[in-house]
């Protein structure tokens, strides 16, 4: 196995789920490693099994395991399953994997699979990890080696983890494009608490608040603003996951909850005493703060592919914008009217599955006189 300032040799990967980051890790790697053998098992093997036989039609994968004894050979196996699922799996490979084998994750929660790993004693064999990146596109169809590029890819040591696994995957993330960055388990589990649990959470609180609380003509929903749409467009998120991550990160979501309230009571209670410098002073910090994240396409949150372009109010105008990005092999995710244009330029919304097909829809539209904005 490669290490720091070692020779590289040819590893076998194996992979336990293979769908959109399953899908692009094993993509990222083949991409740098042409030489690596790459299993991949799933349980619905193998009549139900048509990601992992495309990712072998695409020469991604080599073989496929058709039960995780099948893995017994690899030298680092991925576990890609949901956030609950993964964890089973340490026990079901305790028996079966090699006594050099690093076992590592890609979940979202990091504190509860550390615990498993240690009562398992396979500390000094699992180092976790967490891709900063996704798509809302799920499914290893949708998967893409550039998703790894350039991502923040955070691993997760315990203190029995050897230097040899650190290093290994350190340069193995490194080979995928990715940014690797140490963290112990608990901090991962704060700050993914933090900027992506918690905001999830209250997207979805808001969005259910106006729910509860709208008329029955609507209003609330029909007069929806940008600034609503954007603080909310997490809450689209799927269900499923969300409660897996909910359920496995209680303990740091609570504490920033808490922290959260406390903030809130804050606002009441100056809106209660008019502290007019306390409510300016709250959107003047926030504002700078926000200014000074770096605008990057990695993160915890999805990011939205959209551009938003004036149009005269004439029949026919959104079937010809159509047309012309149609014409130009440029996909379109979503489109509409924007009725409400409040923190808004541009009447017409345009949305996209990824960067490159905006991109090319802002270059056929510079060829007509349709102003394009970006948000």
């Amino acid at each position: 196995m490669s290490a720091e300032g070692g020779t590289a040799v040819s590893l076998n990967i194996g992979f336990v789920g293979l769908g959109l980051i399953g899908g692009a890790i094993a993509k990222a790697i083949r991409k740098s490693h042409k030489d690596y053998v790459i299993y991949a098992y799933n349980r619905y093997f193998p009549k139900e099994n048509p990601m992992i036989n495309e990712a072998i039609n695409d020469g991604v994968v080599n073989y496929a395991a058709d039960n995780l004894a099948g893995l017994n050979c690899c030298d680092i196996i991925f576990l890609c399953a949901p956030v609950l699922y993964n964890i089973p799996y340490l026990e079901r490979l305790k028996d079966v994997i090699k006594k050099d084998c690093i076992i590592t994750d890609v979940g979202s929660v990091k504190g509860n699979i550390h615990r498993e790993a240690e009562r398992l004693g396979l500390s000094a064999n699992f180092i976790g990890g967490h891709p900063m990146t996704g798509s809302e596109r799920m499914g290893y169809t949708n998967s893409s080696a550039q998703l790894m590029e350039n991502a923040y890819y955070l691993l997760t040591p315990s203190a029995d983890t050897p230097k040899r696994v650190i290093d290994t995957m350190y340069h193995l993330v490194q080979d995928m494009g990715s940014i690797p960055f140490i963290l112990e388990n608990d901090l991962h589990d704060d700050i993914t608490a933090a900027i992506s649990h918690i905001p999830h959470i209250i997207a979805a609180s808001l969005v259910n608040m106006v729910r509860e609380n709208d008329n029955d003509e609507e209003y609330m929903k029909t007069f929806a603003a940008g600034g609503f749409k954007d603080i909310t467009r997490i809450a689209s998120s799927s269900p499923e996951m969300w409660q897996n991550i909910c359920l496995c990160n209680t303990s740091s979501i609570r504490k920033f909850l808490d922290i959260y309230r406390d903030s809130l009571n804050r606002v009441e209670e100056a809106l209660i005493s008019k502290d007019k410098e306390f409510l300016y002073n709250i959107f003047e910090t926030a504002r700078n703060y926000r200014n000074s994240i770096p605008n990057s396409t990695s993160g915890t949150l999805p990011k939205v592919y959209d551009i938003y372009v004036d149009i005269p109010d004439v029949p026919g105008i959104i079937a010809i914008i159509a047309t012309i990005l149609s014409s130009n092999s440029v996909s379109i995710k979503n489109i509409g009217i924007v009725h409400n244009r409040e923190y808004e330029d541009g009447v017409l919304r345009i949305e996209f599955y990824d960067e490159d097909s905006m991109n090319a829809a802002r270059e056929a539209l510079d060829k007509y006189p349709y102003p394009v904005y970006d948000r």
